[in-house]
């Protein structure tokens, strides 16, 4: 006879498929055996109480170690890139504009624009940025024809970086979770199958089996984000006008300054007349005070100085 299933059972499983939700060592294509399917009967489990579910097993199911990656295993890198450039009046937005009609005409499947604006400062002045995702391959054309494009348009590049990411621990441990969790959703499934237990130990069942399926699902959307940014790398370009040396836009301080010449100028003068006007009064009174003293106070003083002896 088969012992009714208890939350024993339950703790089993759980323990079964506990690695999974530590770090993992195995790749896509070589990952270790799955450990081996709980066995029908419950007989092989120790029941240590009639508690509120307090169980013992035999034996855990040892958790793999992670070494690190090997040197000839497959790599998961993540590029991304940046690019600067610097541009004659009125070109911004056309060459913008044909980045981004380039992307969209290769499909979503190589390319999707994820960004786009334009900012005008001024009559002179025009900015604007790109952001894309796109395959390797097309980043690789792309960047390949811009110093042409950019030349064509008597501008030039102002800054250009690659930044490389390793994500191949990430995925592989990624995947390895997913896996263990899958399986321990297979047992699951299999000890609701067997409907041999109490109502309580089925719903707790069926608890547990909503909350594995939740992981799976996020664990399935990590992973997919992790291997879309390899598969699809990012480029961000940025664009803005060359300003000339002498120009009526705000943004040219020389230009600015050069305008607002006769301004400061005349406000400078004001400046000076103004405190004159506000100090003219005060050197009227101070000059008053100094007639006095000099005409009335300093003589008296001087009369009641006692004279000087002259030495022998």
């Amino acid at each position: 006879m088969f012992r009714k299933i208890s939350p024993a059972l339950v703790a089993m499983a759980l323990v079964a498929g506990c690695g999974g939700s530590g770090e993992s060592s195995s790749s896509e294509y070589d990952r270790p055996q799955a450990a081996p399917m709980m066995e029908e009967s419950a007989s092989d489990y120790a029941v240590a109480g009639k508690g509120a579910g307090d169980a013992a097993y035999s034996e855990p199911a040892p958790t793999p170690d992670t070494p690190e990656v090997e040197p000839g295993a497959q790599q998961y890198i993540a590029y991304s890139h940046s690019l600067g450039l610097r541009l004659p009046k009125g070109a911004v937005e056309p060459m913008l504009q044909g980045h981004v009609e380039a992307c969209q005409s290769a499909g979503t499947n190589s390319c999707i624009v994820v960004n786009s604006n334009t900012y005008n400062s001024n009559e002179d002045y025009v900015s604007g940025n790109v952001s894309i995702r796109a395959t390797p391959d097309w980043i690789d054309g792309f960047l390949g024809n811009i110093e042409d494009q950019t030349e064509a348009a008597d501008g030039e590049i102002t800054s250009r970086s690659t930044r490389a990411e390793d994500l191949t621990r990430s995925i592989i441990d990624t995947g390895s979770r997913l896996d263990a969790q899958r399986t321990l959703r297979t047992r699951l499934e299999g000890l609701l199958e067997r409907r041999d237990g109490s109502l309580g130990d089925l719903l707790q069942i069926e608890r547990e089996l909503a909350r594995v399926i939740g992981e799976i699902e996020s664990t399935e959307a990590q992973l997919r984000a992790l291997r879309l940014r390899v598969s699809m790398s990012s480029l961000d370009v940025g664009y803005e006008t060359k300003v000339p040396a002498f120009s009526s836009s705000q943004s040219n301080p020389l230009g600015e300054a050069i305008n607002d010449f006769f301004y400061n100028f005349s406000k400078a003068i004001a400046a000076v007349i103004t405190a004159f006007a506000i100090g003219l009064p005060w050197l009227v009174l101070i000059g008053i005070f100094l007639w006095i003293w000099l005409k009335l106070f300093w003589p008296s003083i001087r009369r009641k100085r006692p004279a000087k002896t002259p030495k022998p």
